[in-house]
């Protein structure tokens, strides 16, 4: 049976929570036994967002085979419980740089390029790529808002897609309803124009869902209903929650998933929302609490570390402890500072990043945490922050640094590596996706994981300088993950320490509410342990 497609597009105003809508109503059916994968379709005319800065556009997610890609792609994972790929997102530039590298080729033939066939078509075809065997719904959320110039080429591709495919696609279109606090009501107005602006494109939406602050009655869902041209019961209201987990949970009462069932023909069976309902009666009931540090330097948008963030629950959830993240800015810590800045921390936590800003802060938080016996994590930049500290303030290595930041130091303890030499293009160059890493049976890792061969997810150019790997291991730190063939170092930690670990990898990246990752338990565990020593 051919896979069936849900579009999602936005009105109104960006923002608007489309994402999480789409993986909310992809749990739904997942838990319905249906397979279910996602694609987004970005505006932007980037490649991909492996060169944006984090504080416009928040963190790059990265999947399985080495695609950098949107933030969003993180909700689809994390609620959906899946593994993406590349072909789930799919930029303007990506479709531009396609079809004019055709053109250069000669594959069109001599053809006048425009817009529609041509750019329309590699849409469809982007789309369709998604389209594997076993796959039964495919679902399509498109950036940007219903009206924005850089959309409409999406717009029409999905027009298109639909009519090639009758039967087998339908539009769900997210909607702000503004309350106005003067008069005290809701206003429609917005979504009947935003529907209009839609169906002007060719596009009628099946589903309207309603993302507002307030309760909505059925007074005005019949509004929308009759002014939007849809049966009142396919107006869905998406209220603001308290945490995004419970999204999925409301939307099933709203009943969007079996309009969406009835509307595609889907067979399929009841829902089982055990595992969903599981975590969220054990988030709700959470006993403890720990403070963990994230010393970076993107803390003012929280999105720069947003699946690093919710990480931490998931791992807080082990461990019946609520997570509080202090979200400390590294550039203000000092030597002087640092015991002041990170006194209530029961663990800290060092994100990845790159550039000089903000290193000497990391430093000195990683210091704090060697010396004072409090959990660490260190992820990508975090390892090589270790690294360099303990090369510093152990081996007394004083100019010990990375050649990102001092390329002519010299005790290069982080350095290129070899297969980067020669890469000048920024964009997908890194090593990037998933790898295998060996753990030592004897390290705390090991026990984290509960298994030697691990993958895990990496984004970065740098890695730990083998000609110091000898004097790290004599001096206490562990080298207790490394690649395959023993070249690479993926994993460090102290031996004298509680809980100091630190990966090459990104892990915050599989890490799901339903299967908190290991590392991040451990944080949290040891997190746990420190701060009731401390009460004591």
């Amino acid at each position: 049976m051919a896979a069936k497609y849900i579009f999602v597009t936005g009105g109104v105003v960006s923002g608007l929570g489309k994402g999480i809508t789409a993986a909310s109503l992809g749990r739904l059916l997942k838990d319905r036994g249906l397979t279910v994968t996602v694609i987004k379709l970005d505006p932007y005319l980037n490649i991909d967002p492996g060169t944006m800065n984090p504080i416009q556009h928040g963190e790059v997610f990265v999947t399985d085979d080495g695609a950098e890609t949107d933030l969003d792609l993180g909700h689809y994972e994390r609620f959906i419980d899946v593994s993406l790929t590349k072909n789930s997102s799919c930029t303007s530039g990506s479709v531009y740089y396609n079809v004019l590298s055709n053109e250069r080729k000669g594959v069109y033939g001599g053809q006048t390029i425009q817009i529609i066939p041509h750019i329309t078509n590699e849409i469809k075809r982007r789309i369709a790529l998604n389209e594997a065997e076993g796959i039964d719904v495919v679902l399509v959320e498109i950036g940007g808002t219903v009206g924005d110039i850089e959309s409409q080429p999406f717009l029409e591709a999905i027009r298109q897609f639909a009519q090639e495919r009758p039967g087998d696609c339908m539009f769900v279109h997210v909607t702000l309803v503004p309350f106005l606090g003067a008069s005290m009501e809701l206003k429609t107005k917005p979504t009947q124009h935003s529907v209009k602006e839609l169906l002007g494109i060719g596009i009628r939406p099946d589903i309207i869902v309603l993302r507002t602050e307030h309760a909505i009655g059925q007074e005005v869902k019949d509004k929308i209903a009759l002014f939007c041209n849809v049966p009142s019961r396919n107006v869905i209201e998406n209220r603001d929650m308290p945490t995004l987990y419970e999204i999925p949970v409301e939307l099933e009462k709203e009943g969007i998933a079996d309009i969406v069932v009835e509307r595609l023909g889907l067979t399929c069976g009841a829902p089982d929302h055990t595992d969903w309902l599981s975590m969220m009666q054990k988030n709700a009931s959470l006993k403890k609490q720990v403070n963990i540090a994230l010393v970076g330097k993107y803390v003012e948008l929280h999105d720069s570390y947003l699946s690093v963030n919710e990480a931490l629950k998931h791992g807080g959830l082990d461990h019946d402890a609520r997570v509080h993240i202090d979200w400390v800015d590294s550039e203000t810590i000092t030597d002087e500072n640092v015991a002041e800045i990170l006194k209530d921390a029961d663990g800290i936590l060092v994100p990845g990043g790159f550039g000089t800003r903000g290193i000497p802060g990391k430093i000195c938080a990683a210091k704090y945490a060697r010396e004072n016996k409090v959990p660490y994590l260190g992820i990508c930049l975090g390892l090589q922050i270790a690294v360099i500290e303990f090369a510093r303030n152990v081996l007394g290595l004083k100019d010990a640094n990375t050649t990102e930041i001092d390329p002519d130091t010299e005790n290069p303890v982080i350095y290129l590596m070899p297969d980067q030499y020669d890469v000048t293009n920024l964009g997908g160059t890194m090593r990037l996706g998933q790898y295998p890493c060996m753990l030592d049976e004897k390290s705390k890792a090991y026990a984290a994981y509960g298994q030697q061969l691990i993958h895990e997810r990496h984004r970065h150019r740098y890695e730990v300088n083998n000609d110091y790997r000898e004097a790290l291991e004599a001096n206490g730190m562990h080298i207790c993950g490394v690649s395959p063939d023993k070249h690479i170092v993926e994993m460090v930690e102290l031996r004298d320490h509680p809980w100091f670990v630190a990966s090459q990898a990104h892990p915050e990246f599989k890490s799901r509410p339903t299967r908190p990752h290991p590392l991040f338990s451990g944080l949290i565990g040891a997190a746990v342990a420190y701060r009731e020593q401390k009460n004591k």
